[in-house]
């Protein structure tokens, strides 16, 4: 569950509990261009005041505006469809011919709130059905492939678990990553057993561990929501997470390091029972080809290659670090000088 979705329940289940009436938005579809994602939530309380978002701000302004007039004062959920029409989509700050579907459900008890929160945050796919017809609300655990679904008069919305990265190594590059991915909505682990590198590291909403790489990777159980990245440069350690990272089911798998280290790092790897279709997982030089030079630079290459892994994007081969270098590099002539006698 992302961060605005997340932030947007427990803001609906508070506001609820303190007695006011509220209104969940969740986009159910979309045509053409759309500022928001299916599955994006917007809670509004009955004074005007909101959290989450289904658009760019002016399909909440006009929401706003029907809670506060009592417009949208619901009995049960009910559709409703934004920028229909050329005429509409410029009204409601849609691009031209685009359309929003959303379902309105007015929030009576928050009891499914705070199950759908909390297994969600136990690692766990967790899908809310909410019958159309009656505002009944049944939640249970999701298929693994199963996504935001409206048919049959149900609204079944799909939540959960929250993504995790795994950094081994402690320092300005991890700290500089772990702030970034924060932002991104992962939940971030530091591992470094080395005490000289985490004593004092302050890294708020950062767990940091002191234990081993292999021992953290294994604990973790990583699934496809997970995330792992090495950034040691010491093989003694960037090795033993790789070693068993690469056996999992992690979406992303990155080692730092130059083109040699890495090659050097792939020979080792195989010595170690790590398969070559195994490797083949394996992102390094970690990030993408930015031109980056400095810590926080790198950081950001290596975020938005995650992303677009996360995201499924397949990404154009001068985009690779690797190969970037290897064309620059092939391309580059020496200069021969000429002596005259």
């Amino acid at each position: 569950m992302d961060t605005l979705n997340r932030d947007t329940l427990i803001a609906a289940r508070q506001w609820r509990e303190s007695g006011y009436a509220v209104v969940l938005a969740t986009v159910t579809r979309t045509w053409g261009s759309s500022p928001r994602p299916v599955g994006s939530m917007l809670a509004l309380r009955e004074d005007g005041l909101l959290r989450g978002s289904v658009s760019g701000g002016c399909i909440e302004d006009d929401l706003i505006h029907r809670i506060t007039s009592q417009q949208l004062a619901l009995a049960a959920p009910r559709q409703v469809s934004y920028g229909v029409g050329a005429d509409e989509a410029r009204q409601f700050g849609l691009p031209c011919g685009g359309t929003l579907q959303l379902v309105l459900e007015p929030v009576g008890d928050s009891a499914w709130i705070s199950a759908v929160l909390e297994q969600s945050s136990r690692g766990s796919r967790v899908a809310r059905e909410l019958d159309l017809d009656t505002g009944a609300i049944q939640v249970r655990a999701a298929g693994k492939d199963e996504s935001l679904n409206l048919a049959g008069g149900v609204l079944t919305s799909v939540h959960g678990p929250r993504y995790r990265l795994l950094i081994i190594g402690a320092g300005d590059l991890a700290a500089f990553l772990a702030q970034i991915s924060v932002k991104l909505d992962y939940e971030v682990t530091v591992c470094d057993p080395r005490a000289e590198y985490t004593e004092g590291l302050d890294l708020p909403g950062v767990n940091v561990v002191g234990t081993m790489p292999d021992d953290t990777v294994a604990s973790m159980k990583p699934d496809a929501h997970t995330a792992i990245v090495t950034l040691t440069h010491d093989p003694k350690l960037d090795d033993l997470a790789l070693m068993e990272a690469l056996k999992t089911e992690a979406f992303y798998v990155g080692a730092i390091g130059s083109r040699r280290n890495n090659e050097s790092r792939r020979d080792r790897l195989v010595l170690f029972d790590v398969s070559r279709d195994e490797l083949r997982r394996l992102r390094g030089p970690v990030g993408i080809h930015i031109g980056s030079k400095t810590p926080f630079e790198i950081a950001v290459s290596i975020a938005a290659e995650m992303t677009a892994v996360k995201n499924g994007v397949r990404m154009p081969p001068e985009l690779s670090i690797a190969e970037s270098k290897e064309k620059a590099e092939s391309q580059a002539c020496p200069v021969l000088l000429k002596s005259h006698a």
